[in-house]
Parts: structure tokens; sequence; C-alpha cells
């Protein structure tokens, strides 16, 4: 593990309120927590702005599964894309709906443009990309 350093600071108390508001309101245990997640989730952002950097996403869909074809659609958009494709969850939410959670691999705009296709299929009630990186090479 790296060495912790520790270092100070400063913000107006307005700023510093609200900025303990909100470790309130999420459950960190500290602020120091708090920080390291504000900027682990920016070096992660950095990531995605770089199209030399290697990124993951996980594409978050909500679907008729009755729409018709829709599944091999999607399963054609991923096989045939330049991104890997990690691993995917099927999961049934009701009579009409299912949600599948897809991990991807690759460069943005591949990561991207593949959760668009797959997102803009019809069928697809909801497509959501949450964003992730390593936070080291």
């Amino acid at each position: 593990m790296d060495e912790t350093i520790r270092f100070s600071v400063s913000l107006p108390k307005a700023l510093l309120d609200t900025l303990d508001q909100k470790i309130i309101a999420k459950g960190y245990d500290s602020r120091s927590e708090f920080v390291r997640d504000l900027i682990r989730e920016q070096i992660a952002a950095e990531r995605w702005e770089d199209e030399n950097e290697e990124v993951f996403g996980n594409l978050t869909l909500i679907y008729d599964h009755h729409q018709r074809e829709l599944s091999a659609k999607m399963i054609d958009l991923a096989h045939h894309s330049t991104t890997n494709v990690l691993c995917s969850t099927h999961v049934h939410l009701d009579h009409h709906n299912c949600m599948e959670s897809i991990i991807l691999k690759g460069k943005p705009s591949e990561v991207e443009a593949v959760a668009t296709q797959i997102g803009g299929l019809r069928g697809v009630r909801l497509a959501k990309l949450t964003r992730v990186s390593r936070l080291e090479h």
C-alpha cells in the first residue's frame, strides 16, 4: 500500500459546511475519504478524454424482452465491435422488462459507440453507461 501523506486545504467556511453536509449525506467516514473519491473520479474522467487510454464501461440496459430480435441485435453489435465485452448479467425484472449489465473494455470512443448503438435499438427503454478506468498505469 502507498504511503499516506497529509496535506492541508484552506476553504471558506460556507464551502466547508457544504462539504461536510455532502460527507454526511453520502455516508463517508471522513473528509479524506470523500476527497480521495473526488480525485479518483477526476482521474477516471480525464482518462476518458484520452483516446490512447484503455477504459472500462458498465452499460446498464432496461429493455422489452418481447421486442422482436432485440437480444440478437444486442449480441451482434457487441460481438462485431472492436470493444471487448468482458461479461454480461441478465435479470428478468417483470413479464415485459429485462435488465442487462454489460462490462466493456476498449478505447473511449469505441466503448461509447457500442453503448450508443445498443442503447439506440428499438425496445431499449433505458441505457446508461457508467465510465470507469484504471487509476494508475
